[in-house]
């Protein structure tokens, strides 16, 4: 008989779990406490855009949803809620969490293994889930950190093909969680405590965030002596025996807009020198572009009022294709677009034109978009936006402006239409200029 799974919280994290579990064969029950998440996946869709997940929830038979775990039916409870960090203090919340944990112990049998997925400041299984279920189930208690490690638009495939790292609060927990997990994933990695496993996420999340800050850094340099900072990244890289640079560009998404905060609030008394620059650099660099855009504008322009630009991708990234905008660019560009008095548009192939409005963009079509602007900013990579002959969509019109932020447009046809071409921490001084 298959194992009975309960996932506790169906946001992308629980949802591609619940997915991926279910084509592996397992009962999964789902609860969240958004009645409208419940609803849509009782209908067999996806409140969340990743390949693969709907078609499951369309046609398996093995996945029920609810507001809470059914009582008392469970083999292994998963949390996977948001820990989300405040705004103002930048402080992980973990009353979701808490909750979660009262929820388990109210509706699971003593002795449930409870597998906490979210991610967390180290020390948080041990001192806010445990103490919740010890007060319901005494010393019957099967306790792991299993983080979820999983890039959008590949996670079906990631969980079963990453390494599952588990730590254990004692050792029938982790003998417990290894064979649950080993009916899911090729490779299970065992770590000697919840406190590794919570600080193994932490140092995945903040050590990409910080290979993405130095390429931003190198072109933010590079910008300030009129150098291409991929020709620069190009040749360092070149037959070069040591890590890749990254390539500059931005950095959001649910993960590394967070984690590194509560990589930082894990820290103790010790002041980490890297992870917070490193957030602040990423940051900082949506803003930069923006007015980076607008002072081009300006020199182009007797005034910025009143002006049209186009921007084309509104989730935080094009590639895996997705419709997340959490960590969006546009978030932080938006305001120094507005005070500019500069008019806004918008396009992106996963993103809804209501989204687009929340924003303060204008959703139109990709002709629209380059018919009608005096500039174009791409901001994410989607492959919708590779494919894109500009000569074709630019017909007679000519934008004074292309900020390609991610370089993936022919600079060589744009220049030579007169436009002004310009990326990341790369202004050439005149259209026509060599890319």
């Amino acid at each position: 008989m298959p194992m009975t799974i309960g996932v506790v919280g169906l946001g992308y994290v629980g949802l591609t779990l619940t997915a991926a579990l279910a084509d592996k064969g397992f009962v999964v029950h789902g609860a969240d406490v958004s009645p409208e998440v419940i609803d849509t996946l009782s209908q067999g869709r996806s409140h969340i855009f990743e390949p693969g997940v709907e078609d499951i929830f369309a046609h398996a038979e093995n996945v029920h949803v609810a507001a809470e775990l059914p009582h008392d039916t469970v083999d292994v409870a998963v949390i996977s809620v948001s820990t989300p960090v405040d705004e103002a203090t930048r402080r992980p919340n973990l009353a979701n969490l808490a909750a979660a944990a009262r929820s388990v112990a109210a509706t699971c049998r003593p002795g449930t293994l409870v597998v906490v997925r979210s991610t967390v400041p180290v020390g948080t299984s041990r001192n806010v889930v445990l103490p919740e279920l010890r007060a319901a189930w005494g010393d019957e208690v099967k306790l792991v950190m299993a983080p979820e490690r999983t890039i959008q638009g590949q996670a079906l495939r990631e969980l079963v093909e990453l390494p599952q790292v588990i730590g254990g609060l004692d050792e029938p927990s982790l003998r417990a969680a290894v064979e649950f997990f080993s009916g899911l994933a090729h490779e299970v990695v065992e770590v000697s405590s919840l406190e590794t496993a919570e600080m193994v996420k932490l140092s995945n999340n903040c050590h990409t965030d910080l290979i993405y800050s130095f390429g931003n850094e190198i072109a933010l340099i590079a910008e300030q002596h009129g150098l291409d900072p991929l020709e620069v990244i190009r040749a360092a890289n070149l037959h070069y025996p040591r890590p890749d640079l990254a390539k500059p560009g931005y950095v959001g998404g649910g993960c590394l807009s967070k984690d590194p905060y509560i990589m930082l609030d894990s820290a103790g008394e010790y002041e980490p020198f890297l992870v917070g620059r490193a957030r602040a650099l990423n940051e900082f660099l949506p803003k930069h572009v923006a007015e980076t855009v607008v002072s081009l504008l300006a020199a182009s322009f007797a005034s910025t009022r009143g002006l049209r630009l186009a921007v084309l991708g509104w989730a935080y990234k094009g590639w895996p294709p997705t419709d997340d905008m959490r960590g969006t660019p546009i978030a932080d560009m938006m305001p120094v677009f507005s005070a500019a008095g500069i008019t806004v548009t918008g396009h992106d192939p996963m993103v809804t034109d209501d989204v687009i409005r929340q924003y303060g963009g204008d959703p139109v079509s990709l002709d629209k978009a380059f018919a009608d602007a005096d500039a174009i900013l791409v901001i994410n990579d989607h492959p919708d936006y590779r494919a894109l002959e500009i000569t074709e969509l630019l017909g007679s019109a000519r934008p004074a402006l292309i900020f390609d932020s991610w370089r993936i447009l022919d600079a060589a046809a744009i220049q030579a239409l007169g436009i002004r071409y310009a990326g990341l921490g790369y202004l050439p001084q005149e259209a026509g200029a060599t890319a």
